[in-house]
């Protein structure tokens, strides 16, 4: 079994021509910025990219019975860290589609599952920004739902990214791997 590494992630990218709104937001609040694109993530840590090769085609295998997803981007929410530590983030619309494709996943890499530990388990988000302090969070908040205008973008395909070490620690995809089913969601002899 090859070992996990944070220099490796499986995620889903939004199309580039629906970037701007959400790196407006990112740019000003987002200390995470330089180092990822927009994304939701479904695997992180992930296995070393010299595995990619290995694993390709058995997530390709997982992604096939599952058709594009229609996304939504609308409502804001946040995840509560230690002490005054928060990141603010955009709710995927509908998130069971992304918890059905990221189980599937997960099940070819069962020991890559530090995004399954939650309370509730697997959270889809796309994260725009961190604050310190419960009140500084509620009025970022509060502030980017009044003017957010919602967004929506079929996901298409997932990406397998890679990064190198500091100052080289820009995240790049690597490849990426279609949702190529039918509409209708995944067959059911597949999906976890």
């Amino acid at each position: 079994m090859s070992k996990k590494t944070y220099t490796t992630a499986l995620v889903l990218i939004p199309p580039e021509d629906c970037w701007e709104p959400i790196q407006k937001i990112r740019r000003l609040h987002d200390r995470k910025l330089r180092r990822w694109m927009p994304h939701i993530m479904l695997i992180y840590p992930f296995r070393p990219r010299e595995t990619f090769d290995e694993l390709a085609p058995r997530m390709a295998e997982v992604c096939r019975p599952f058709a594009p997803i229609d996304l939504r981007l609308a409502e804001f929410r946040y995840f509560h860290h230690r002490g005054p530590s928060y990141t603010v983030w955009l709710l995927p619309e509908p998130a069971e589609a992304l918890v059905q494709l990221q189980a599937a996943l997960q099940n070819v890499v069962p020991d890559c599952d530090e995004v399954s530990h939650y309370t509730h388990g697997f959270t889809p988000h796309l994260s725009v920004g961190q604050a310190r302090g419960y009140e500084t969070m509620s009025a970022l908040k509060r502030t980017l739902q009044v003017y957010w205008e919602p967004l929506s973008f079929a996901a298409r395909e997932i990406s397998l990214l890679w990064r190198g070490e500091p100052p080289d620690d820009v995240f790049r995809v690597d490849r990426t791997i279609a949702l190529e089913g039918q509409s209708g969601g995944p067959d059911p002899d597949h999906a976890s």
